[in-house]
């Protein structure tokens, strides 16, 4: 698999760097290593794995074929994990709405939100996450709620039309907790939400 390990004539070199535990490997050798060790339809194939039902409507638009080292490396089976077991966790029921939408194909709307985002040393944790409607996940992401301790939905008032409020949240307020009380969010993760992301949006960037 690595140029540097190959003789010209294709056999394998023995001994120096071949021996090595650890070495330095190029993007070409990296990025053929991953292609052969995850399939390209990893996330079909763990999609199905966990949800068997079949999708029924015909897909007719081609994927685009992104560079291995944008697409894949590592993150695509650990975004397919994630997703899965908060979405379980939650049972597939938005935590803020409380609503559990399904589509035709019966595939379900509840996306898996980091409370913590992973480009701020977020883990993939079922405790740092949420399972949140499309809608909801983007209103989190940018601040325009948040959770407290107590669990009850904290909204940016002066960012949020009150209407918007009554149709999203569920009654009462609270974040609907997940089946095993032991996969609630993490009082950290909500802590570092609040104060690094909740209310930090400038109004300007927000269009209702």
């Amino acid at each position: 698999m690595e140029a540097a390990l190959t003789a010209p004539d294709g056999s394998p070199l023995s001994g120096g760097l071949a021996q090595s535990a650890v070495r330095r490997i190029t993007e070409g050798d990296f990025a053929r290593i991953v292609n052969l060790g995850l399939p390209q339809r990893l996330e079909d194939i763990e999609a199905t794995r966990y949800d068997p039902r079949p999708f029924d409507m015909a897909e007719g638009a081609q994927t685009f074929e992104r560079p291995v080292v944008e697409r894949l490396l590592r993150r695509s089976y650990r975004d397919v994990a994630f997703r899965r077991k908060v979405r379980d966790a939650y049972d597939y029921r938005c935590a803020i709405s409380g609503l559990r939408l399904r589509n035709g194909g019966g595939r379900p709307e509840v996306q898996a939100a980091h409370i913590r985002p992973v480009e701020h040393q977020g883990s993939d944790s079922v405790r740092n996450g949420l399972a949140l409607s499309g809608t909801l996940h983007w209103m989190f992401d940018r601040g325009l709620i948040s959770v407290a301790d107590d669990h009850s939905i904290l909204v940016s008032r002066n960012k949020v039309p009150a209407d918007v409020v009554d149709r999203l949240l569920s009654p009462g307020g609270r974040l609907i907790p997940p089946r095993d009380p032991r996969d609630a969010p993490h009082p950290e993760n909500l802590r570092w939400h609040r104060e690094n992301v909740f209310g930090q949006i400038a109004t300007g960037d927000l269009a209702w």
